[in-house]
């Protein structure tokens, strides 16, 4: 039977206390497919409260004791994996190659580097008399969107259980079945009754009152900068600790020495995957000025390789975006390219060819791009790629840091030292050189408006602690 209508509160699928549903939209045919229920106040209380209660004796368990845990979240996880895959490629329209290798995998990749990590984690050090004591931090809010549903909505809850918390999860309403099949898996998996709680909502409704909320210690968010900046003010007032995840417009510095064809065919590539809706995608490609118009006659020809259409057949590269207003924001921003003055070089507005029904667009590159232009600086979160000049690599590093962003950044060279060098002058949380394989032990998170905080494995276990000084504990 389907839980689509329910909620998990305190180790049972229950049903909402004012009873109220939202649409479920499959993006490749605008149609509503199933409903969910959707929160409020009292709802959230109920998770909440059955959070601090659990929290009690969860944060009181050994090590070996969440350890086995998690490693029968995996196993189930293992078992739900096709149906994680299928939830999340009608929900948000990822192509199921896509869902499967991407989506899905990096719901496992995060449990098994969380469990990794957690093995070799200690929680407490001695410093001289002093014994250094981490601690749970208490009830978490989780707050998670709709791009890759499962990969945050793991990067959040294994660390937590990991840590000792208990946690209530908001998935986002856009993206919420994948969520619930997530669920599923944590009962299946035989989570203590009140560790782990949903809720499905809408920000306003479920997600902003979770972030007010008294007994909840924590908030890890991971969504818009405009939507992090509401969680961090309304927090405020009860000074919880805020964990953010944002926005980001990523430079992609292809060097002079780079194998220059291949940097700027897998910089298309790495920019379109999921659509181009990745908060770390590297939508602003800088190249030498003198080697401006070849860029643009490799980047034309490995976008035009991205066939659009049904996200259920195997051979489809690109799905559609998520929704009506996705669609529409992406449109506005295509065309505000056209007028500002850049080069279109291939894709554009309206849909790709023979594909009138469905959130999709056209795979789109821009050159001659300058920083101030809208698509400089505004995040598309579509597949749109900005191809810029610089003038040397001073100018470069300049170029790539002129944002209020600083999620990711991206360089590519044969010269592996000179790539540090550049990479060490890159104000972004995490940057990548010549693009390695996903790496889901390295620390992920933002500088500036692209947040906070650091997720995956250790870096995220520890973000879920409080730290204790016993001072004169003694030898």
């Amino acid at each position: 039977m389907s839980n689509h209508l329910k909620f998990y509160i305190d180790g049972e699928w229950v049903s909402p206390v004012a009873p109220a549903t939202l649409d479920v939209i499959d993006p490749s045919t605008e149609e509503a497919y199933t409903a969910i229920s959707v929160g409020s106040k009292a709802d959230v209380d109920k998770a909440v409260a059955a959070a601090k209660a659990a929290f009690t004796t969860f944060s009181l368990t050994t090590k070996a004791e969440r350890l086995k845990l998690l490693n029968r979240i995996l196993e189930v996880y293992n078992e739900r994996f096709e149906d994680i895959a299928q939830a999340v490629s009608q929900e948000n329209g990822s192509p199921i190659t896509w869902a499967r290798e991407a989506q899905a995998w990096a719901g496992r990749a995060h449990l098994e580097s969380t469990i990794k990590a957690f093995e070799d984690y200690e929680f407490t050090e001695k410093r001289g008399t002093t014994m250094v004591v981490k601690e749970p931090i208490g009830v978490c809010a989780l707050i998670t969107p709709w791009n890759w549903p499962l990969n945050q909505i793991v990067c959040k809850v294994a660390p937590a259980i990991a840590a000792g918390c208990t946690v209530v999860l908001k998935p986002s309403e856009i993206a919420p079945i994948s969520g619930i099949v997530f669920s599923e898996v944590m009962d299946a998996a035989g989570t203590p009754k009140g560790v782990y709680n949903m809720i499905n909502g809408t920000g306003p409704d479920v997600g902003q009152v979770m972030a007010g909320h008294p007994d909840v210690d924590m908030v890890s968010f991971t969504g818009s900068t405009r939507a992090g900046i509401i969680v961090a003010k309304t927090a405020a007032d009860t000074v919880k600790r805020v964990a953010q995840e944002l926005g980001g417009k990523s430079p992609n510095i292809v060097l002079p020495d780079a194998d220059f064809a291949r940097a700027v065919r897998k910089g298309v590539n790495a920019c379109f995957g999921n659509s181009g809706q990745s908060c770390d995608a590297p939508t602003r490609m800088l190249v030498p000025a003198d080697r401006h118009d070849e860029a643009l006659a490799v980047a034309k020809e490995a976008a035009e390789a991205h066939n659009v259409g049904d996200p259920r057949s195997t051979e489809t590269r690109l799905g559609p975006v998520v929704s009506q207003l996705q669609y529409d924001k992406i449109q506005r921003l295509i065309e505000s390219g056209i007028s500002e003055g850049a080069t279109l070089v291939t894709g554009g507005p309206g849909h790709p060819e023979n594909l009138n029904r469905g959130y999709y667009v056209r795979p789109t590159v821009f050159g001659h791009v300058t920083p101030e232009m809208t698509i400089a600086r505004e995040e598309i979160f579509g597949p749109v790629l900005s191809i810029m000049s610089y003038k040397d690599e001073d100018d470069a590093v300049k170029i790539a840091n002129d944002t209020v962003y600083g999620l990711a950044a991206y360089v590519q060279s044969k010269n592996l030292e000179n790539a540090r060098n550049v990479a060490m002058r890159l104000r972004a949380g995490q940057v990548s050189i010549n693009y390695p394989e996903w790496d889901t032990f390295a620390p992920f998170g933002g500088y500036k408006q692209s947040g906070n905080g650091r997720e995956y494995a250790d870096w995220a276990i520890h973000d879920f602690l409080e730290i204790k000084g016993i001072v004169g504990y003694g030898e």
